[in-house]
Parts: structure tokens; C-alpha cells; sequence
């Protein structure tokens, strides 16, 4: 069977989806880049809004064998998509995931019976 644990270079971390959760996922990618660290938490922050506090959430940051960095947040509904919204003007809610589409690669959602898995990728290497 193989090892899916994370490497040196990698991040894994199983949290509870609460605001005080966010600034505490900054705190430990204070050694990726800036990009990814707003992914992550913007990543988080859409289960905080659409799920509510408390969900619980797995966190990874991995490289690609292509060479780019993979932010990932799983969740345990697989139902509650997400759906990239144009924002309006003065709208304090709505750009997570324009942000997450500005910024990245390529973002999908990747489905499973029970749970699912928001994810994007940037083209810069895994950085720590």
C-alpha cells in the first residue's frame, strides 16, 4: 500500500472551518507564498459561508508532478458546490472564488459520495 503522507515540503492539516481557524491556516503557510496562503484561506472561508462554523475541513498543500503548487479543502458535503459569482459594486461577500480564478492555474471540484474537494492549482513550485 503506499504512503500518502505528506512530505517535508508538503502540508496536511485537519481543522474545524472557523474564523479563528483562518488566521491560524496563515500562521502555518507563513512559508508559502502569498498566493497561496490567500487560496487557502479563501478556500476555508467558503466553507465557513456556505457550510457553516465548525465544519470540519482537511487542508493540503502538495506539489504537481507538472512542477506547480496544489492547494486543496476538503469537505464533507458534496452536495454544497461552489459557483463562481461576479460580485457586485460594494459587495462585502461574493469574490472568493473570482480571487481563486484570477489567481490560479486551474480550480476545480472534485466530488466524491461523501465529501468533496475544492481545489486550485498555481504555477509556482511548492515553496517552504
Amino acid at each position: 500500500m503506499p504512503d500518502h503522507s505528506p512530505t517535508a515540503r508538503e502540508l496536511q492539516l485537519d481543522l474545524l472551518a472557523t474564523p479563528k481557524a483562518v488566521p491560524e491556516l496563515r500562521h502555518h503557510l507563513r512559508a508559502h507564498d502569498f498566493e497561496v496562503r490567500l487560496c487557502a484561506t479563501e478556500l476555508l472561508t467558503n466553507v465557513i459561508d456556505h457550510l457553516g462554523e465548525g465544519t470540519p475541513v482537511t487542508v493540503r498543500v502538495t506539489g504537481t508532478p507538472h512542477g506547480h503548487t496544489r492547494v486543496e479543502v476538503t469537505d464533507p458535503d458534496p452536495r454544497a458546490l461552489p459557483v463562481l459569482l461576479s460580485a457586485a459594486g460594494m459587495a462585502e461577500s461574493g469574490r472568493g472564488l473570482a480571487l481563486i480564478e484570477a489567481l490560479a492555474h486551474r480550480w476545480a471540484v472534485t466530488p466524491e459520495a461523501d465529501r468533496k474537494t475544492v481545489w486550485c492549482e498555481l504555477t509556482g513550485p511548492l515553496m517552504v
